[in-house]
C-alpha cells in the first residue's frame, strides 16, 4: 500500500481535560486548532496542532476506565515527539516538574532519546533530529 503519506493526528482521552490542556498546550507548547464540547456525549475535544501539520486530539470522557501502559502493556506503547535540541527540552520539562528518564541513545541510529510521562502516565517519547 503506497497511499500513506504520514500520521494525521494521534487521539488521547485524558481523565482530567483541564490539566491535560494545559500540559499539552501551555508546557509542551501545541497551538490549539479547536476546541469543542460535545454535549451528546458529555465530552471536550480538543485539536492542538504539531509543527508538522499533525495534530493531537484531546478527548475528556465521563469516568473513562485507566488503561495499563507499563510494563510493556499490548497495545500503543509510546508516542515520540521529534526535537531538535535534547537537552533544552528535556531541562524546560525539569523545570517545570516534569520528570524524565535519563537519556538514551538510539542503538541502530545513534540518537539521542528520553521518556517523560503526561498527565495520566501516558509514555511520551522526546527523540533528537539530526544536528
Amino acid at each position: 500500500m503506497n497511499g500513506l503519506r504520514a500520521i494525521h493526528h494521534v487521539a488521547i482521552i485524558a481523565s482530567d481535560y483541564a490539566r491535560s490542556k494545559r500540559f499539552y498546550s501551555e508546557l509542551l507548547g501545541l497551538r490549539i486548532v479547536h476546541e469543542a464540547y460535545r454535549q451528546a456525549r458529555d465530552s471536550w475535544k480538543l485539536d492542538l496542532a504539531l509543527p508538522d501539520g499533525g495534530q493531537i486530539e484531546l478527548f475528556s470522557f465521563p469516568s473513562p476506565p485507566p488503561r495499563p501502559s507499563r510494563p510493556e502493556a499490548q497495545g500503543l506503547r509510546h508516542l515520540a515527539f521529534r526535537v531538535d535540541d535534547l537537552d533544552a527540552v528535556v531541562a524546560h520539562l525539569q523545570a517545570h516538574g516534569v520528570a524524565t528518564e535519563p537519556t538514551r541513545i538510539d542503538e541502530y541510529t545513534g540518537r539521542r532519546f528520553a521518556f517523560f510521562a503526561d498527565p495520566d502516565g501516558l509514555p511520551l517519547e522526546l527523540y533528537e533530529s539530526a544536528r
